[in-house]
């Protein structure tokens, strides 16, 4: 049920993408306004991880999660009947904010209701491979939805939330509420680190419209600036700050939440990348490239069976570090793609190793954020994890679109290289590489033997 919440997810943010040329078509909205139906979602989504976590640390995590995805599904219904595209992005916005307090919320819930070692590392690996899954399911579901009517790709959600509910009301059991009052709460903290997050994704997802050197952008990059050092100084202060500032001496926690937005950054914009060659380029329909994806998505189902068992044998940071070269390798080999090209030459062999490379890199992140961190801060440790997944997607984003757009792929010919393209691929290996080295720097002087999580549980206890 935990995971079912996560396959929604990621099957709601995949089916929208498939969906967009049809809603644009449909409502005669602008690529800028199409631009928002996502970026509202990452907004919501990146910008209130935080608060999200701590909230099921304070409030419980049972009654968070069931209130979070109940408002997840009534969004997903109202705004399957809606035309407007303000209120349509408005209600993206509301969706990815429910995610913000559904994510940290369930996966909190797992850590504490498993024990560090092989029961936890098994469920975080079948966690692992719903949010997968519902990732590549969602590409094909959402062509075939679009087909029936775009509006399909916005109501299905809905229901499938609303038997969430009814699951989790009874199997999620209840536990000791404490009292909790506003002193509880930083609320400083919340809205400073909130608003600074806010404009930081505004920033980057305008930058490539407005330009990166632009007095818009720079004035909200500045602005983000500003209120992450009052954040800051204001958790140092508070007698129950959001964030406790000492976590963050953790190398394992630091450590995966880097890999976690270099890792979902690249894939993010390697797809955008990909999506707009296959169709512009290639001539491909939406749901032929769904189904080109599918590959790597299939591989991390196939091997969740196994992960749970391999990450309790191994250092975490032994398999973060073949992970990501696996992602190296599989963005390098796409750099030779070419308009004349078959599938089973240029883009299965980057799938495939794409697929391992998630295989090994995602779960084992997830398990390196959590293990060794406090219970009552599993919700903390969550939220951080999953916003530098968010914002690592949309800097990534954003940065590929700039170099795509100064480079007029927008115009793209059908037979002909996509320009930029390779400019832009290059960009993310060398992203993903820097990742490569970071890890292999933290492996030195350690002994990668130890089972997962040893190194963090050290860690964990030196900044208790």
């Amino acid at each position: 049920m935990l995971c079912g919440a996560l396959f929604l997810d990621a099957l709601d943010l995949s089916m929208i993408g498939v969906a967009l040329p049809s809603i644009g078509t449909s409502l005669h909205l602008s690529a800028d306004a199409l631009q928002w139906i996502v970026s509202g979602y990452i907004l919501g989504y990146g910008s209130l991880l935080l608060l999200g976590g701590r909230a099921s640390d304070l409030l419980g995590r049972r009654p968070v999660f069931l209130a979070a995805v109940a408002v997840f599904g009534a969004a997903s219904v109202v705004s399957a009947l809606l035309s407007n595209d303000l209120a349509l992005i408005a209600l993206r916005f509301v969706k990815g904010a429910s995610a913000a307090f559904t994510v940290p919320a369930g996966l909190s819930i797992i850590t504490t209701t498993f024990a560090e070692g092989s029961a936890r590392n098994r469920a975080l690996s079948i966690y692992t491979v719903c949010g997968a899954s519902g990732f590549s399911l969602g590409l094909v579901v959402g062509g075939v939805l679009t087909e029936l009517g775009w509006r399909a790709t916005f109501l299905v959600p809905g229901p499938l939330a609303i038997a969430l509910v009814a699951a989790g009301w009874a199997l999620i059991p209840r536990a000791a509420r404490q009292r909790v009052s506003l002193r509880h709460f930083d609320l400083i903290g919340a809205l400073t680190s909130t608003a600074s997050l806010l404009l930081l994704v505004l920033a980057v997802v305008e930058a490539p419209r407005r330009g990166w050197v632009s007095v818009f952008t720079i004035g909200l990059l500045a602005g983000s600036a500003v209120l992450m050092a009052a954040f800051l100084l204001v958790e140092r202060r508070h007698a129950r700050p959001l964030l406790r500032l000492s976590v963050l001496r953790s190398k394992a926690l630091v450590h995966a939440n880097v890999v976690a937005a270099t890792m979902l950054g690249g894939y993010v914009a390697f797809q955008f990348v990909v999506t707009l060659y296959v169709q512009n380029s290639l001539g491909w329909s939406p749901l032929g490239m769904a189904l080109a994806f599918l590959p790597s998505g299939l591989l991390v189902a196939l091997s969740a069976a196994k992960m749970g068992m391999v990450l309790s044998r191994f250092n975490t940071r032994v398999l973060i570090l073949f992970g990501l070269l696996a992602l190296v390798l599989g963005y390098g080999w796409f750099l030779r793609a070419g308009p004349s090209m078959s599938y089973a030459n240029f883009m299965l062999p980057t799938m495939l190793l794409l697929g391992v490379g998630f295989a090994l890199t995602f779960p084992s992140v997830n398990a390196q954020a959590t293990n060794g961190v406090a219970e009552h801060e599993q919700g903390l440790a969550s939220g951080l994890l999953n916003t530098s997944l968010q914002i690592g997607g949309a800097v990534m984003l954003a940065v590929v679109t700039a170099i795509l757009s100064s480079s007029g792929a927008w115009q793209a010919l059908p037979g002909q290289p996509l320009r930029g393209m390779t400019i832009a691929i290059g960009v993310i290996v060398a992203v993903t590489l820097t990742a490569f080295v970071l890890t292999l720097f933290q492996l030195r002087g350690r002994t990668s033997h130890l089972p997962a999580g040893a190194d963090a549980r050290m860690e964990g206890t030196a900044t208790a």
